[in-house]
């Protein structure tokens, strides 16, 4: 195939791709225009590194759901048993989260009386607040797959560039999306989960500036026209669940502060930490150690052990980490032949607990 053959074929994939997708007629021919520049610039001989650069563009704009949705789950029934099965208390948590789901159910894709045009409800921004291993994070995960929903996670710890969330634009070299529409194209759909993570951890010298770009992705008078640098064109997240999660609210600005609704996550009693571990975290860890679920019984009374070996935690990680110890040690012993079934007592509770 000739030069000028490769060059034709080459711009040729790039407008089927155009027209293939369903676009803002805008941005449409905003695309046309350019491919037909990079088409002029190939006449001339110098459109390659024009081309990869329109190429990578168009690639993008092209993968983005512009229009593309999945179907809420809006069964409150179904959300509960998602809940509940995750996560044990969490009654004020659960309820409100029950209390969004079924004002969707009344009014998302409901035609108002005055235009008869289908109009979304905007989503509430939820922020859990709470220790380290209170299941912040996890209840979010929660959210999205009670509602059917795809789940993007954006870390806020050490984020030191507010261009790391809007994107750099196209005229510096290598020039990325953001975070926010790289989860949108990892989602495929305009209305996700995502996930602030830890929003009050990010560096302190650029605090201020990362705070307002939160502010134009949680206000709902903002997000409906959010820019990313890369993209350079307005994109509608006012279909997209926000949820943020932080340690404290020291840390975040007021007017990010005004946009959210906090909820506090509790921190665990022992008595709380008991029930977790032997109905959630001991049955998800025998699972993932490969363990079956007669192999590892644990007495009742050794299990004030276990929540607290080496003193306490507000959270639930240190249980996490000392049930899966617990089941390492088992897994070993049955590898080598000492046995296939382990009963827990205080007699040999010492062996299997962390002892430094």
């Amino acid at each position: 195939m000739s030069r000028s053959s490769l060059i034709t074929s080459e711009i040729n994939k790039l407008k089927k791709k155009i027209a293939s997708v369903i676009l803002p007629p805008e941005l449409k021919d905003k695309l046309r225009e350019m491919v037909e520049r990079v088409s002029r610039m190939a006449k001339l001989g110098s459109y390659s590194v024009e081309y990869e650069q329109v190429a990578k563009y168009i690639e993008w704009i092209c993968a983005l759901p512009w229009v593309k949705r999945s179907d809420d789950i809006l069964d409150l029934d179904y959300a509960q048993k998602i809940l509940d099965k995750n996560h044990y208390g969490l009654w004020e948590i659960k309820a409100r989260i029950l209390e969004y789901l079924a004002v969707l159910k009344l009014k998302q894709k409901k035609p108002t009386q005055e235009t008869g045009i289908q109009k979304f409800m905007r989503a509430p921004i939820l922020c859990f607040v709470g220790l380290v291993g209170t299941g912040k994070t996890t209840i979010a995960y929660s959210i999205a797959e009670a509602m059917g929903r795809k789940f993007v996670r954006i870390p806020f710890g050490g984020m030191g560039d507010p261009l790391y969330l809007r994107g750099q634009s196209r005229v510096y070299p290598d020039a990325e999306p953001g975070q926010v529409i790289k989860g949108l194209k990892q989602a495929g759909t305009k209305n996700p989960v995502i996930l602030l993570d830890e929003i009050d951890r990010v560096a302190e010298g650029s605090r201020t500036t990362i705070m307002g770009v939160l502010v134009e992705l949680l206000d709902p008078e903002q997000n409906m026209a959010f820019t990313d640098h890369f993209i350079d064109y307005p994109f509608d997240l006012s279909e997209v669940l926000f949820i943020a999660t932080c340690n404290n609210l020291s840390g975040i600005s007021t007017a990010v502060l005004d946009r959210l609704e906090p909820m506090q996550m509790p921190s665990y009693t022992d008595e709380e930490k008991i029930k977790i571990g032997k109905n959630y975290v001991l049955l998800r860890m025998m699972e993932e150690t490969g363990l079956e679920k007669d192999s590892l019984v644990i007495a009742d009374e050794v299990w004030p052990k276990i929540v607290r070996p080496l003193g306490y935690d507000a959270g639930i990680r240190t249980l996490e980490r000392t049930i899966n110890g617990i089941c390492r040690k088992v897994a070993k012993l049955i590898v080598e032949g000492k046995g296939t079934k382990f009963h827990l007592t205080e007699a040999n509770i010492k062996d299997f607990l962390p002892n430094w």
